[in-house]
């Protein structure tokens, strides 16, 4: 299985530079999709609902202090990415590709698996609260319909 390094780096790649919040939520994006499309995670790691969006806390602790950052801040593999994964991820960066990271983490406020990991977590405040493959699966499968 690949992992949130892997996937990181393969968005830099593609993208070039970027700011450390577009990444996350194009990693977190991309996880999303696989499971709906793929049927199964692209990566083990779990993303948490941050008054920020969603984040990877392994992948924060990696870019902790740089906003904008480049391929070669990431250690990861990409040789792993191929077939449908590639593809999943190609098409999210199709789609979200060209949105700031702002407007990223705008859009995952107003969808079901952040706010409903943030239950009862007022706005802004600090969350460690894991938001659920699950939910995420059914959510996205939801509106791909």
């Amino acid at each position: 299985m690949l992992t949130v390094f892997d996937v990181a780096k393969y968005i830099l790649i593609k993208c070039g530079s970027m700011t450390t919040a577009k990444l996350q939520k194009l990693c977190y994006y991309s996880q999303a999709w696989a499971l709906v499309w793929d049927g199964e995670p692209l990566f083990d790691s779990e993303f948490e609902a941050w008054a920020s969006g969603p984040i990877c806390s392994e992948l924060f602790e990696k870019h902790r202090g740089i906003f904008n950052i480049d391929e070669f801040k990431i250690d990861g593999d990409v040789i792993e990415i191929t077939g449908e994964k590639r593809n999943t991820i190609d098409s999210v960066l199709n789609y979200y590709g060209d949105k700031d990271g702002h407007w990223l983490s705008m859009l995952s406020h107003k969808e079901k698996p952040w706010i409903e990991a943030r239950n009862g977590i007022e706005i802004g405040e600090h969350c460690h609260n894991v938001i659920s493959k699950n939910t995420m699966q059914e959510y996205y499968d939801g509106i791909s319909e």
